[in-house]
């Protein structure tokens, strides 16, 4: 190495600095992820080199044997590894190595508690590359070139983890980048050759170019010291393209960390071979917990791609549909051109065939977890379920496989879980019920207590409590489940059909007969406020509720829209009231016109309360409640 020069001291982003300190203290019990870690960096440089020189051969410079050494000095207490790929320029290494440039960083540093063993598990769920070296290290040092560029603009980037880091422009006669690691005083374990291979055999065996560590030679007494051999130490084949029965669960597992820059086992996976009129391999896996970046649609995602065993893009998304964005894992296809592009994937019937294969291989592999892992598909819905709930309305040719494996809260469970399949909910049924019933609202709190729900408790009836954001919206694609179709019981004209027995129907035609009079004055009080009034058969309990019109958006999705600044169409409630209550009786029975009035926009506002919305005129509410409760007192 020449030289430093243009060197120069820079602070890392707060957000490195705080992962700096988690890494340190909280994944100090496994410590020798810190190869891993890097080895895997290594790798995804040799695969985007091995690309880019697809169309720039000269980018290998003569060294086309690629591959990753590992040594160690013993007496400088030192671990080092090397690769000969891409590498970076001086630009590369201060944004790669001095900043988080990822999506949910905001969201990530804001769930951290302090707490190390729960941060540990965020930083999993984040990926840390590169940082993880401080966990055995008090200094590192990069050497680094980008392949195409002349020796002299190496770089030299160096810090001990703390506040700062020093870059500086050297001399670098080969591509690629070299990381040395000055191992900590209590760390002089990993300066050894025995403990550096038993982490690359369990951690890195799956990596598909050969991974070295120098050979153990002896120097013979008054000779000069043997050229330096090496020896690899990795099976060093593309894990995809084995048989299955010939990879155990722990390299399945070592392989997705590997690509998803995760700390944890995968939920589940599968690994399948297509031969015929299309050729590929793929393994896909689920995670076990969500990406912090989740929610954000626009977010990079999608499955490494590989043209018959040649990287040639991170990310590409057009392999499966984005309510399955979560999904991670490697596609090797026979069939695509070396230099396709995201353009190209998008209009290729090929990857429209592709894509219709992997998308049922996903849902076939959640059908699979959801029935012989029931605890862990809780645990999977819990992470993402939302994103599943996008599925009927991006994907129709799924829908029914994707509606069985939804899961709902009900009125059979009170823990407020959403567990219940609706296979199981049919299976619970009434005789002759041929509905699933349903009811959204904001809170889980707010839909139980409902008095939409009164009538259903009364015959047993189950009914799916829908609390998410996304239900209104998911609903309105989902028409049915099983030739059963979907029925919100706080919509149009509740129908009961064989529930109700034909004792009931005539007894509710008399009833509304009977109360035609009542009908009128409360129509005529209650205005423009409503679209209809009428006797409701829903009620049990409460004397009145609002239901919505059959084709009116409902209450949760004017709301999405209002937030979202959009301008929501005028509709109007129907006013439902309870013949059998008491206060009905007594509003039937009031000579006052006025105070029919007041008396009938106070129960309009109640059951509008009841329904989770907000009061137009809260005032007038409140002054309308103390005038009833002044004259109560007199």
């Amino acid at each position: 190495m020449s030289v430093e020069t243009q060197k120069e001291t820079l602070g890392f982003q707060t957000e490195v600095k705080q992962l700096l300190h988690l890494m340190i203290h909280s994944l100090y019990s496994n410590k020798e992820i810190f190869l891993r870690e890097l080895i895997s960096n290594a790798s995804d440089a040799v695969d985007k080199l091995r690309f880019e020189a697809l169309s720039k051969p000269e980018l290998l410079e003569g060294g086309a044997e690629l591959k990753i050494r590992v040594s160690f000095d013993k007496d400088a207490q030192t671990v080092s590894l090397e690769d000969n790929g891409i590498g970076m320029n001086r630009d590369d290494v201060i944004t790669h190595l001095g900043t988080i440039a990822k999506s949910g960083t905001a969201d990530f540093m804001k769930n951290l508690t302090g707490d190390q063993k729960k941060d540990s598990h965020l930083i999993g769920q984040f990926g840390v590359g590169f940082y993880s070296a401080f966990i055995v290290a008090d200094k590192v040092d990069v050497y680094s070139r980008r392949a195409g560029t002349p020796a002299s603009e190496g770089v030299h980037w160096s810090s001990k983890g703390e506040g700062d880091f020093e870059v500086a422009t050297i001399d670098k006669a080969e591509r690629g980048t070299r990381i040395v690691l000055h191992l900590k005083a209590a760390e002089n374990e990993f300066a050894d050759g025995y403990r550096l291979r038993n982490i690359i055999k369990k951690y890195s065996d799956h990596i598909a170019l050969p991974i070295e560590l120098p050979k153990e030679q002896s120097a013979v007494e008054g000779e000069p010291a043997p050229e330096q051999e090496w020896e690899t130490v990795n099976r060093a084949s593309a894990l995809w393209t084995r048989p299955r029965t010939e990879v155990k669960d722990e390299e399945y597992q070592e392989f997705y960390k590997h690509i998803a820059h995760d700390f944890e086992n995968p939920l589940s996976w599968s690994h399948n071979k297509v031969e015929g009129k299309l050729e590929y391999n793929s393994l896909l896996y689920v995670p076990a917990r969500a990406p912090f970046d989740l929610y954000q649609r626009e977010a990079p995602r999608g499955l490494k791609l590989y043209v018959q065993r040649v990287f040639v893009m991170d990310q590409a998304e057009s392999f499966l549909p984005l309510y399955l964005r979560f999904i991670k894992g490697v596609v090797d296809s026979n069939d695509l051109s070396l230099n396709v592009s995201r353009e190209i994937l998008q209009k290729d019937p090929i990857i429209d065939s592709m894509k219709s294969a992997l998308t049922k291989r996903v849902l076939d592999m959640l059908e699979k977890l959801a029935k012989n892992q029931p605890e862990q598909y809780k645990g999977f819905w819990k992470n993402f379920g939302q994103v599943m709930k996008e599925g009927p309305a991006e994907d129709f040719a799924n829908k029914e496989k994707i509606a069985g494996l939804l899961r709902f809260a009900s009125t059979s469970d009170d823990s407020g879980e959403q567990s219940v399949a609706l296979a199981d909910y049919l299976a619970r049924a009434k005789e002759g019920q041929d509905k699933i019933y349903y009811l959204t609202g904001e809170s889980y709190a707010q839909v139980k207590n409902s008095p939409h729900l009164e009538v259903f408790r009364k015959k047993g009836i189950e009914v799916l409590l829908l609390t998410d954001r996304i239900d209104e919206w998911l609903m309105s694609y989902l028409s049915d489940f099983d030739s059963k179709g979907f029925v919100d019981v706080a919509r149009g004209d509740l129908d009961l059909g064989k529930l109700d027995s034909e004792e009931d129907k005539k007894a509710q035609e008399e009833v509304a007969k009977d109360k035609e009079g009542l009908i009128e004055r409360l129509k005529a009080a209650l205005g423009d406020a409503v679209s209809e009034v009428r006797v409701s058969h829903r009620l049990t309990d409460s004397p009145a509720i609002l239901a919505i019109g059959e084709q009116d958006l409902g209450l949760q999705m004017r709301q999405i829209l209002e937030a979202s600044g959009q301008k929501v169409p005028d509709s109007k409630p129907i006013f439902e009231f309870n013949p059998t209550h008491p206060l009905i009786g007594k509003l039937d029975n009031e000579q006052s016109e006025d105070r029919f009035s007041e008396l009938s926009h106070i129960l309009f506002d109640q059951a509008a309360l009841a329904a989770g919305d907000s009061l137009k005129d809260p005032a007038a509410y409140v002054r309308r409640l103390n005038k009833l409760l002044v004259e109560l007192s007199v």
